[in-house]
Order: C-alpha cells, then sequence, then structure tokens
C-alpha cells in the first residue's frame, strides 16, 4: 500500500538510515544492504557514483519518474556510505542548516574554495 504523499517528507531518509544500520552484519544472502556492507567501503562508493552518473543521465533526458526513481537509488547509496563510515545524518542535516541563508559563493569563500 502506498503511503500518502504528506507522511513522506525528510524523515524518511532518518528511518531509512536505521534500517541500513540494522542491516550492518546481516546475512549478505538476505540483504542487499548487509551485502554491500561486506564488499566494503569501495563498493559501497562505486555503487554510489554509478547511481550518481544514472540520475545525471536521467535529469538531462528529462523524465521526471525515471530522475525520481534514480534519486531514490542515489539517495539509497549516499544512506549505506554514511553508515559505513559512522556519519549520522543529524551531522548533514547541521551542516546544511548552518549554510542555510548563505550564498553559494559566500559559503565556499569561507571554505576557501574560491578566492
Amino acid at each position: 500500500m502506498a503511503r500518502s504523499s504528506a507522511s513522506l517528507d525528510g524523515t524518511v531518509l532518518d528511518r531509512l538510515y536505521k534500517v541500513i544500520e540494522s542491516r550492518k552484519g546481516g546475512d549478505p544472502s538476505k540483504s542487499n544492504t548487509a551485502r554491500l556492507f561486506a564488499r566494503g567501503t569501495d563498493k559501497i562508493a562505486q555503487k554510489l557514483g554509478e547511481e550518481a552518473v544514472e540520475a545525471v543521465i536521467e535529469g538531462v533526458r528529462g523524465r521526471k519518474k525515471d530522475l525520481a526513481s534514480e534519486s531514490a537509488d542515489l539517495l539509497y547509496h549516499l544512506l549505506v556510505l554514511w553508515a559505513d563510515r559512522g556519519l549520522k545524518p543529524g551531522e548533514v542535516w547541521n551542516t546544511l542548516a548552518a549554510r542555510e541563508g548563505i550564498s553559494g559563493i559566500e559559503e565556499k569563500k569561507a571554505r576557501g574554495q574560491i578566492k
């Protein structure tokens, strides 16, 4: 049964992260997430890169449904990488919140990326 769009917001990523974390050390024959963890950080990062490319392709093609699907795959694999490296979503949310209201140019200057 599909959820209503009213119940789908950013917290879905926090819930997904908890599920992903629960798969660490799981049986790789029963869980794709457990299989990714078992294959290691390099493979997780490779999968994230593949999904990023697929999302870019769908973005260029302009097919919203396919872009949504590839974006979901990209976010899932990003969360797997975060979990693998011990990065909690709240740490990323805090980083984003700290940048809120700051132009991208100013934020990059503050990090020394633009001179």
